[in-house]
């Protein structure tokens, strides 16, 4: 009798085409209608409903109920973790879905991954924060420095109240189009929403594309120096 955790149910819940393109959309870090991840899927409402069922019986998928509506985001940071490593894994291997096509280039530069910053602007960020002395990287752990405490908290990050989640204060995350890790962690959700908050960027439709303002890019450049 083999034993151990058995990946052969979690590599069959996201092997699907559909179930992996519904959960690749909920990788925005937005909780979608069960109608609007059957269109993502490219499938029938009443077939997306039986796999988000599995899905959310299989620990990928959180179910919240506003109403009448009910809505699905993925389980927790973890689940969104496990996808962009799969997704970095396939872009190296040449494991394409589509050809490069207009919105590409907005989500090479500038993406949200769960709730954190990535892409090249993702990047860039984790480079110049570790360049800089904010951020120590050991290995592939990431450590916060006094500079850095200091040099966020001017930035209106409130480093306090962070460090008393439960969640990781830093996290490196592999990017799929870099190829390279990005800031993930409570850190970098309060970097990116800080960003929103400021009206520095923001996120047009559903989609997972972060647009910077000129201003807010300025300010980005100047603040992520490499």
């Amino acid at each position: 009798m083999k034993e151990g955790p058995d990946i052969a149910q979690i590599g069959a819940l996201i092997g699907d085409p559909a179930r992996a393109n519904m959960l690749a959309a909920l990788m925005g870090g937005r909780a979608l209608t069960a109608t609007e991840l059957a269109e993502a899927g490219g499938i029938t409402p009443q077939t997306a409903s039986t796999h988000l069922s599995r899905m959310e019986a299989g620990g990928l998928l959180a179910q919240h109920k506003q109403g009448r509506h009910r809505y699905f985001a993925l389980a927790d940071e973890a689940v969104g973790k496990l996808l962009e490593s799969i997704m970095g894994f396939a872009a190296s291997r040449g494991h394409l879905r589509h050809r490069p096509g207009p919105k590409e280039p907005a989500l090479r530069k500038a993406r949200i991954c769960y709730d954190h910053l990535a892409g090249d602007y993702g990047v860039r960020m984790l480079d110049s924060l570790i360049a800089s002395g904010s951020i120590a990287a050991i290995g592939e752990g990431l450590n916060l420095t006094e500079t850095g405490e200091t040099r966020l908290t001017s930035m209106g990050i409130d480093v306090t109240a962070l460090k008393g989640l439960r969640r990781p204060l830093c996290r490196s995350c592999l990017d799929w189009s870099e190829r390279r890790a990005h800031l993930a962690g409570s850190l970098g959700k309060a970097l990116l929403s800080n960003f929103l908050d400021k009206g520095w960027a923001r996120r047009p439709g559903t989609g997972r594309s972060i647009l910077f303002t000129s201003e807010g890019e300025r300010q980005f450049l100047t603040l992520f120096p490499l």
